[in-house]
């Protein structure tokens, strides 16, 4: 038998974990998958999240067992409902309206551990990446340099170097530069706060207060993850104002007259009760790429692909851009197809329609949290018929490069 192919993965998130676990199986590879914190530590990932029905059936298809053990530690995403800040019902969505399957929540730092636990000794840990670039070796290889306890590592002559980390990936900063985040003109403040709720929140809910909009829902073991939006104006920096208590107040509770749904007060209250520890962002997107066109370099995930958050498509296109390229892998490896090259081009024209897809449409969905929105027409338009149509794309047509 040759020598394996040398795989190295920078990054054991969602997509990194996942292809880690996949490849270290094939013998023909050789896999090594770099993780800067250690293996227990996924502090880092401290709010929750919606996993969509594609994510899920991706997953499935991918690896049965791992997309189980996920499903075990999750509670179903079932419905998307939407209303106003008084409670006033805008629309409730069966999800089995639109997807072949539910959708999950689970924790962030749950799901780390699951998908890092499931790929073993294939990961790395406490591994600091000082460089990353091209190999003297060959023209289409590629080298890694880290520290890990404190010893020096180097790894050269890598026949695919997959970047699996994160946004501001120091792999793809290295071979194309990082790309220019194009923001869409919201801000989002998050928090996961204990359930002391008594059942005002369970699945995937909305309440809108004008261009304000509250997201929660609730999360293993005995949490809510709350998110808040503000319109803001592109590339501008986020009031420090808004973080107060009483910006929270203004912002997500009625002020003509109205009385606040129950669920919406205890929301506020407890985004007010944690405030100090809140995470806030500007939601923005990134052009997308999966590959270089000399070295023989793959991106995933948020790596490749900066998404807006508002149809909860982030870690669920990575999942997605795992489980393909797992599957695309393997194949041709099992088929003796070892052509690095070949794998980069088919992974990008499989993944990158799609993408472009699943970008255009969260950030389309966007509008209700925009400078004066009107939430009623926007979740209007939501019920029609051709915005159910592309959710149900969405929702069902993963693409894998594989048989249906």
């Amino acid at each position: 038998m040759s020598e394996p192919l040398r795989i190295a993965i920078i990054g054991a998130g969602v997509a990194g974990a996942i292809l880690a676990r996949r490849l270290a199986r094939l013998p023909q590879l050789s896999v090594t998958c770099l993780e800067r914190v250690g293996p227990n530590d996924h502090s880092e990932a401290g709010t929750g999240l919606n996993v969509g029905p594609n994510a899920i059936k991706a997953l499935t298809r991918c690896d049965p067992a791992l997309a189980e053990a996920v499903v075990q530690q999750s509670l179903q995403w079932h419905r998307w409902q939407v209303a106003l800040a008084d409670g006033t019902p805008l629309f409730d969505l069966p999800l089995a309206q639109v997807a072949d399957n539910d959708g999950i929540r689970i924790r962030w730092s749950e799901l780390y551990r699951i998908l890092r636990g499931g790929a073993g000794d294939a990961i790395r840990y406490g591994c600091e990446i000082t460089s990353v670039g091209p190999s003297a070796r060959n023209e289409h290889q590629t080298r890694v340099c880290w520290t890990e306890n404190g010893t020096a590592h180097e790894l050269d002559g890598i026949d695919l170097l997959i970047g699996t980390d994160g946004r501001y990936s120091v792999t793809r900063a290295a071979f194309s530069g990082l790309p220019q985040p194009r923001h869409v003109g919201v801000t989002i403040l998050r928090a996961l706060v204990e359930d002391t709720s008594g059942g005002l929140v369970d699945d995937y809910a909305q309440w809108f207060n004008r261009h304000h909009r509250l997201l929660a829902f609730r999360v293993p073991p005995n949490h809510v993850y709350i998110a808040g939006t503000y319109p803001i104006e592109s590339g501008a920096a986020i009031p420090e104002d808004w973080k107060s208590p009483e910006a929270m107040r203004r912002a997500f509770l009625p002020a003509d007259g109205r009385e606040a749904a129950a669920a919406v007060r205890w929301l506020v209250d407890a985004l007010c009760a944690h405030a100090a520890d809140s995470h806030w962002a500007r939601m923005q997107e990134s052009e997308p790429r999966f590959t270089e066109p000399e070295r023989q370099v793959l991106y995933l995930g948020d790596s490749a692909h900066g998404m807006a958050p508002t149809l909860g498509q982030g870690a669920t296109q990575a999942m997605e851009d795992a489980s393909a390229a797992a599957l695309l892998i393997e194949a041709a490896v099992k088929a003796g197809r070892l052509n690095v090259r070949e794998w980069l081009q088919t992974i990008e024209s499989v993944r990158a329609e799609r993408i472009r897809f699943a970008m255009e449409l969260s950030v389309r969905a966007t509008d209700t949290m925009l400078q004066g929105a009107d939430p009623v027409a926007g979740a209007r338009w939501k019920t029609e018929p051709a915005f159910l149509d592309d959710l149900s794309r969405l929702f069902r047509d993963v693409a894998l490069g594989q048989p249906t």
